[in-house]
């Protein structure tokens, strides 16, 4: 088996299958790239068995046929080379491989691509079309939100409800939750699934900037394909916790204030904040928000004043510091409201300008004030 194909095109197909390789691979196989070449059609696969990558490109082949070549080598020889026409050909008895370039030759050892594990194929699923630019936007608003708590295995992933042509993404932790939902989509069918944070992380990183996205799923798996490209990863096989029924409704308290101006004020008082609670407490009032936070053990205190307008009864309420700054990096708008009802329940944020086809809510646990 050999075949010819530019350096930096095998680069850049190679650079985005390699996400799915894990750091501590349980076969010493999943440390390499499976190639399969089809009519002169190089098919390149990595799998750590819960996510999987395979990307397609054009090659000028002799034959069909497959090899499994080592990850890291084969990457970090392609850095190296300057964009040229290569050539890699396989011993179709020993798997040894050689790479040709203008500068000399190299030899690598390769496997068996028959070895190689099985990447799920799309079987009896349902299938939905999302804009990428969509779904970039909506794994970047919930994923920082999930748990990394592997107790609780559903909350690790990003909960994906669809409703017919509606899809509502939802990620908590227990002290934050992010409900996310646009109906950008064509759907013929109502279910739900969640999807591991891994995937979606490497799924962020290569998405396209424009174009469909076709979402397959299935009660084990979803698939995700655009263009040459598809990652398949395994779903969490868990039921998610009833998020509604820890979203308050009764909240008279409504505080709207400069989202940036906020955003900045919590970072500078934050410095003074103890660092295990980063508590902040905020005390409105109508009219003015004060944000303050001390740090008893190493006698620290800091507190700011701002302008914002408020309706309700005066609140004094503390949060986690770290949470609001990070939910309201999020959040697009220039002004941002927050519903509150007392010190002990959640506080709701959500933007105070939305396109009609999204709508984005997010809820902060309290930290509770000592007295």
């Amino acid at each position: 088996m050999k075949f010819s194909v530019s350096s930096s095109e095998l680069l850049k197909q190679l650079q985005m299958a390699s996400g799915a390789i894990g750091s501590n691979p349980v076969l010493p196989i999943l440390e390499d790239f499976l190639f399969v070449i089809e009519n002169k059609r190089l098919r390149i696969a990595a799998t750590d068995l819960e996510t999987s990558i395979t990307t397609e490109i054009e090659v000028m082949a002799d034959t069909d046929g497959s090899v499994a070549i080592p990850a890291k080598i084969l990457l970090d020889t392609l850095k190296e080379l300057p964009t040229q026409p290569i050539t890699i050909s396989v011993n179709e008895e020993n798997f040894a491989i050689q790479i040709t370039s203008a500068f000399g030759k190299y030899k690598l050892a390769g496997e068996n691509g028959q070895d190689f594990p099985k990447i799920p194929d799309a079987d009896g699923v349902d299938n939905i079309k999302v804009q990428s630019p969509t779904l970039t936007k909506a794994i970047s608003k919930t994923l920082f939100a999930t748990s990394n708590d592997e107790l609780r295995p559903s909350m690790t992933g990003v909960y994906f409800q669809v409703d017919f042509n509606k899809l509502t993404f939802v990620a908590t932790d227990a002290h934050k939750l992010v409900k996310y939902t646009f109906t950008d989509i064509e759907s013929e069918v109502s279910t739900n699934f969640i999807v591991p944070k891994k995937a979606l992380n490497l799924l962020k990183g290569i998405l396209p900037a424009g174009g469909e996205v076709s979402l397959a799923f299935n009660n084990s798996n979803a698939f995700f394909t655009f263009g040459d490209v598809k990652l398949v990863c395994r779903l969490i096989d868990a039921r998610y916790p009833d998020y509604n029924a820890v979203i308050p409704t009764d909240n008279p308290h409504t505080l709207t204030l400069g989202r940036t101006d906020f955003q900045n004020s919590l970072k500078r008082i934050a410095i003074y904040a103890n660092k295990t609670t980063n508590q902040v407490i905020l005390n409105i009032n109508d009219g003015s928000l004060t944000v303050s936070a001390q740090d008893l053990d190493f006698s620290n205190e800091a507190t700011e004043q701002m302008a914002c307008t408020y309706e309700g009864e005066p609140l004094n309420i503390g949060f986690n510091a770290k949470f609001l700054i990070e939910m309201l990096g999020v959040l697009e708008s220039d002004e941002i409201k927050m519903a509150l009802s007392n010190p002990t329940r959640a506080g709701i944020l959500f933007p105070t300008e939305k396109s009609d086809d999204e709508e984005i809510m997010m809820l902060v646990m309290p930290v509770m004030l000592s007295n």
